[in-house]
């Protein structure tokens, strides 16, 4: 492991999918963001991601030409290569993918035609691991691997087990970094063989789960450091209600846990800037964002009259998580209140008929579109006065993030990195970024929305709340800091395995 004083720090990121070649969701934005934050502070960093069907590449390298890798009785045969450095980040972050079409070539990148996960997905990733493992070992040796939810949880497993005796491998440390806890890569117990694990694994103090393979649960044990993506979702995920059953692996782990918040792409997601949005407009000049509330309304085919109207945004999946059902329960009473609402998103079936039918009742105040619109949500957090998020839990959120820079007033429930990033609007002094409300109710939501309301009547208060948001800061710089500290606090002293019993 290089620890030499004038060599910069190397860390190798492996992660299932990550912008701007693959994306399910905000794991993705995420590795498209945090390697160039890392190499921005002088780090070397490396990214490994399988490479999926929609996955193109041009004038790739050939770094591997044939990795062989055993899974039960079948032997595999991956190849290693690399895109071309290109970018702010040329010659600092290297972009390094798995490929294997028999396992990554497909439509889909977990789940198939049925929206069921693939049946072979514990193979699919346990061959990722691996690889992942290999290409410290070859291509890119590290001094710390920075592993990303469970799809590649089982590298930091294997490096501590099946590697634990490789001089070349036994003493990098390895973070793993939880997304979302709700996602752990749950499945039946004959999963142990089919990706190559020991049966000695598969025990309380391992892998198993309430006689199935939990991966996520492996990861969390045989890591040498645990992050989460906000302060306050790594301490909820340690409690029964945000834990899904982990909640005892992670109390055992809380001194190796930490919560460092996701950053915000500014140079995507800045007013001032964005090209997407009908007119720019900043802190000091917000005349335009009153262009940018009529073209919304037009873009939903909403009336233009009366644009003084609050007009409350949503992007969101459709889901309970995300709140859709404290919605289902006020949306009358919200939407008899003096105000438009629009939403953007998809998600489970009921939600989606639901948000349908309060539009077709409700034609001049609501309007939805039920798709992923990426020009849509930028006029959206530019044009709306509001943004609503009341979730369950969320790890992180970027939609609230990036409302406080287009001064589009957030409305969240005191979760995760809601509760983190948003603070309470104080009349009194001018202080605060938003409206939040912590107990999980209908009424507590329509709360927070009639102190929104309230505040929204008084024009020069308002002004003031827009600001207070667009005057945050929440860019990568500021989490690659945080976690160049927790790298280099592990190369230091790698932490041995946990003991959980």
């Amino acid at each position: 492991m290089a620890e030499a004083a004038n060599k910069p720090l190397r860390v190798l990121i492996a992660a299932s999918e990550g912008l701007p070649f693959s994306k399910t969701g905000g794991l993705a934005d995420v590795i498209g963001a945090l390697p160039q934050a890392l190499a921005a502070d002088g780090l070397e960093v490396a990214v490994v991601l399988p490479r999926y069907h929609g996955t193109k590449l041009e004038k790739s390298k050939e770094l591997i030409p044939s990795l062989t890798v055993a899974l039960g009785t079948r032997l595999h045969f991956p190849r290693i290569i690399e895109a071309p450095n290109t970018g702010p980040s040329k010659g600092k972050v290297r972009w390094i993918f798995v490929d294997y079409p028999p396992f990554f070539d497909r439509e889909s990148l977990y789940v198939g035609k049925d929206g069921k996960d693939y049946p072979d997905n514990p193979e699919r990733f346990s061959l990722f691991s691996r690889a992942v493992l290999e290409i410290a070992k070859t291509v890119f040796p590290p001094d710390v691997i920075h592993c990303h939810d469970w799809q590649a949880g089982l590298a930091p497993v294997l490096l501590r087990t099946a590697c634990a005796q490789d001089t070349q491998l036994s003493d990098i440390p390895c973070v793993f970094t939880i997304h979302n806890l709700g996602y752990q890569g749950l499945f039946p117990s004959d999963a142990m063989m089919r990706a190559g694990l020991g049966w000695e694994l598969f025990t309380v103090d391992g892998l198993e789960f309430f006689g199935q393979v939990n991966i996520l649960k492996g990861a969390l044990i045989y890591s040498s450091a645990v992050s989460t993506v906000s302060r306050k979702y790594a301490l909820e995920i340690q409690t029964p209600e945000y834990g899904f059953g982990l909640e005892g692996v992670l109390r055992e782990r809380a001194g190796r846990v930490t919560g460092i918040l996701n950053g915000a792409d500014y140079s995507e997601w800045d007013p001032s800037i964005d090209k997407l949005i009908a007119a720019n407009y900043t802190p000091v000049k917000l005349e335009g964002k009153k262009a940018c509330k009529l073209d919304l309304l037009r873009s939903f085919k909403l009336p233009e009259s009366d644009a003084e109207l609050p007009l409350i945004g949503i992007v969101s999946r459709f889901t309970r998580q995300k709140g859709a059902d404290l919605i289902a329960d006020v949306a009358d009473r919200l939407l008899k209140e003096k105000l438009r609402l629009v939403a953007l998103g998809s998600g489970e079936a009921e939600y989606e008929k639901l948000f349908q039918q309060l539009a077709a009742r409700f034609p001049d105040r609501m309007a939805v579109r039920i798709a992923y619109d990426n020009t849509l949500a930028h006029k959206i957090e530019a044009g709306a006065d509001m943004f609503l998020m009341p979730s369950h839990y969320e790890p992180c959120g970027l939609n609230q993030i990036y409302s406080l820079r287009y001064g589009t007033v957030p409305v969240v429930r005191a979760t995760g990195g809601l509760e983190d990033t948003i603070e309470e609007w104080n009349p009194a002094s001018g202080e605060g970024t938003g409206f939040k409300f912590s107990n999980y109710s209908g009424g507590a939501l329509i709360g927070a929305v009639s102190r929104a309301l309230a505040a929204y009547n008084d024009p020069a208060k308002w002004t003031r709340l827009m600001r207070n948001g667009m005057a945050k800061d929440f860019s990568w710089t500021r989490s690659a800091r945080e976690y160049r500290k927790l790298y280099e606090g592990l190369i230091q002293a790698p932490p041995a395995k946990a003991k959980i019993g």
